[in-house]
């Protein structure tokens, strides 16, 4: 996690920071639709390794943009949830949605 002195000046660049790499749009966009388990995650998302959603749910909990929770049960279960902060990218990930499918209607 960047303290506030190492995150960049520009607003933009800090949403980069923390949630611009491929796998973690997509972990998002997974998550914003209900709380999902590291396995169904990983099977969901094709091509991304054990090491890469581990480090990429880490980092993004770290953010306070994920929740982790563990319940107490044999064997352990444990979920994947978007906090408070990471819900309030609902409205940017909309938009990404909405702008992706506009793109791919015009290239047809």
């Amino acid at each position: 996690m960047l303290t506030k002195e190492e995150l960049p000046t520009c607003p933009v660049a800090t949403t980069v920071a923390l949630i611009g790499s491929k796998w973690k749009l997509l972990i998002m966009r997974n998550l914003l639709a209900r709380p999902w388990r590291f396995n169904e995650l990983q099977r969901n998302l094709e091509g991304i390794s054990q090491k890469v959603l581990t480090d990429s749910l880490r980092s993004m909990e770290a953010d306070g943009i994920v929740t982790r929770t563990v319940y107490p049960e044999v064997p352990p279960r444990v979920e994947y949830a978007l906090s408070e902060l990471g819900e309030s990218m609902r409205p940017i990930m909309d938009a990404m949605e909405a702008w992706g499918a506009d793109y791919k209607a015009r290239q047809a």
